[in-house]
């Protein structure tokens, strides 16, 4: 099972295409670590993993040392990672004034970790819930919140993504408000497809001038599925190379339930 978990075993038998296929820049993709052979495919292509592990916050607690081996391990032998920090019950915008402490502790121990394993961006949830908050209020507070915790330095880039949100002027507008280079915007574009009527390549055009990161999966817009690249009705294709061209220094991370068809199909088509 730790052999799985690191992503060696029996996928060395594997025939791959040769990463050199692969025309987008190897520096700036990534692999979720959610998919079991991530750091196989990682290895073989000669990129980077989103590190997985803390989006449950326990695992920052009492199963931290467990999850620390783990993680290290996966890492080793790959250059560059990114973080992806917790997100189950917290929510920057939160009405009770503890919840929010409670976000801004779980945010600065993702962080700390974030260093500890020489990642250089941290991909934290806006924290939207359309049956908690109205929007005016949601992006008033996130203001206030990501304002008070930038005047502490995170000391790597820290970048929020969308997940329920249906508009994306609003994750804009709090990145605009809060006005600082050290917040940005990962756009999700399985999220946009399960939970907007706006197309992703609007939400794209629309965020661009503020793209840092990148979730690239797949789905056929019934819900979150995090299939392959080209399992769903998202134009993946089209979207790659508009996303290269408006954002050719943002990074991508391939968020997928298993990495080697989407990597097959990235190389086969340039």
């Amino acid at each position: 099972a730790v052999l799985n978990a690191v992503g060696i075993g029996t996928l060395d038998r594997i025939s791959l295409p040769k990463s050199e296929e692969i025309d987008m820049k190897k520096e700036n993709l990534y692999l979720s670590t959610i998919a079991p052979d991530a750091v196989y495919m990682a290895k073989e292509y000669g990129i980077h993993l989103e590190i997985a592990e803390y989006c449950t916050a326990w695992n920052m607690d009492e199963k931290f040392e467990n999850v620390d081996q783990v993680v290290r391990k996966k890492l080793d032998g790959i250059s560059q990672s990114v973080l992806h920090a917790p997100f189950n019950e917290l929510f920057p915008c939160a009405i009770d004034k503890k919840a929010r402490e409670l976000a801004a502790d779980r945010y600065r121990q993702a962080i700390e970790l974030a260093k500890r394993y020489g990642s250089t961006k941290v991909i934290i949830h806006g924290g939207y819930n359309p049956w908690i908050y109205y929007p005016v209020w949601y992006v008033e507070q996130s203001i206030l919140f990501w304002k008070e915790f930038l005047k502490e330095d995170p000391g790597v880039e820290i970048v929020l993504e969308n997940v329920l949100e249906t508009e994306p002027q609003w994750l804009l507008d709090i990145v605009k408000g809060v006005d600082d280079p050290r917040l940005k915007l990962c756009l999700d574009i399985g999220h946009v497809n399960a939970y907007s009527k706006i197309s992703v390549m609007d939400w794209l055009e629309s965020w661009a001038p503020y793209l840092s990161h990148f979730h690239v999966h797949n789905n056929d817009g019934t819900r979150d599925q995090h299939n392959a690249l080209n399992d769903g009705n998202i134009p993946m294709k089209e979207f790659l190379i508009r996303a290269e061209e408006l954002c050719p220094n943002a990074t991508f991370t391939f968020e997928l339930m298993k990495d080697e068809p989407s990597m097959k199909w990235l190389a086969e088509n340039g």
